[in-house]
């Protein structure tokens, strides 16, 4: 089975579908959350997942849009949540506040989350893969994002992946990203694929968001 690896859109609709555009075929897909934040296409971006996706997990963004208050410090978060409690509907709303904190996949072989799977917000990044192995007792791998950086590695046998953010990355590659993964050989390929980021730079300055979220897009960081 091929299962396409999605997280950390962030309201980029255009990275979204350059992805799913760009994606060889695969029997389904899972996303590893944080569909909305920072940028300015909520609510296009939640019905897409939602047709898309076979499981989705709640990331921090997604739980914090009934709450944007919490991220008062970091600008650049606390309007892209208060843009996106404004835009989204009732009903993606409470679809996003109902998403589970961890799922399975995959026939129940493959662990999703967003952030640790104990320790909740904390970032996993590469350098701290093999540090989930205790985790993976009961499992063949684990998904993952919130940190936005691209990265696999292989533990005993068990695989780890963060598949890269869709729509916000910051490891240096501004080019979107997903992965793939074949549960046949418990392995899985890491994509990039370019898309519009001027158009999203453009819808960014229109809507009023702050100007340092458009301009991070072009730098990847």
């Amino acid at each position: 089975m091929k299962i396409g690896l999605i997280s950390d859109i962030h309201a980029n609709r255009p990275a979204l579908a350059a992805v799913l555009a760009d994606m060889p075929p695969v029997d389904e897909v899972v996303c590893a959350g944080d569909v909305v934040g920072y940028n300015p296409m909520p609510s296009a971006c939640v019905e897409r997942v939602q047709e898309v996706a076979s499981v989705t997990v709640q990331g921090n963004h997604d739980r914090a849009v009934e709450n944007p208050g919490r991220y008062r410090a970091n600008q650049m978060a606390y309007a892209g949540l208060e843009y996106a409690q404004s835009e989204l509907t009732d009903a993606q709303r409470q679809w996003l506040q109902d998403l589970p904190l961890t799922e399975t996949f995959g026939g129940g072989d493959y662990l999703l989350v967003h952030s640790h799977p104990e320790n909740r917000g904390e970032y996993v990044y590469p350098r701290n893969f093999p540090e989930l192995r205790p985790q993976l007792d009961d499992y063949r791998g684990i998904v993952l994002g919130h940190t936005h950086i691209q990265h696999k590695a292989t533990v005993d046998d068990r695989l780890i992946v963060n598949p890269g953010s869709v729509g916000q990355s910051r490891d240096g590659n501004p080019h979107a990203a997903y992965a793939v993964l074949d549960t046949e050989t418990n392995d899985v390929e890491l994509h990039r694929t370019h898309y519009n980021i001027d158009r999203v730079h453009h819808e960014i300055v229109v809507e009023g968001l702050p100007s340092e979220v458009g301009e991070r897009l072009f730098e990847g960081e």
